[in-house]
């Protein structure tokens, strides 16, 4: 029996964003560097998880592998951090600064 692939495994993303936000901090900085949101979650889907720590890369493996919170940080020219966080249940996937957190 032949099966459809589903959007993540079509696409090469390791798993579903759920509904996508950012707050106001975020969207300044993404708005400062013309930056589309999209650019940021396809890395995060993609798990190219940015600056972060080589314990944190691992902590991400192993929320996908077992559940848990996944989180990306992109640092932009100016040396502002833009986390990129998915819930433990895949349910809301939030851009944010660190301070907004």
């Amino acid at each position: 029996m032949e099966t459809t692939p589903n959007l993540e495994q079509k696409h090469g993303l390791l798993f579903s964003p759920g509904l996508i936000v950012e707050t106001p901090g975020a969207l300044a900085i993404l708005h400062q560097y013309n930056l589309h949101p999209i650019r940021l979650i396809a890395r995060h889907l993609s798990g190219d998880w940015g600056d972060v720590s080589s314990e944190d890369s691992a902590a991400n493996q192993y929320a996908l592998a077992n559940g848990g919170q996944v989180r990306s940080c992109y640092v932009m020219a100016a040396g502002e951090r833009l986390w990129v966080t998915t819930e433990s249940d895949r349910c809301v996937t939030t851009i944010m600064l660190p301070s907004e957190r």
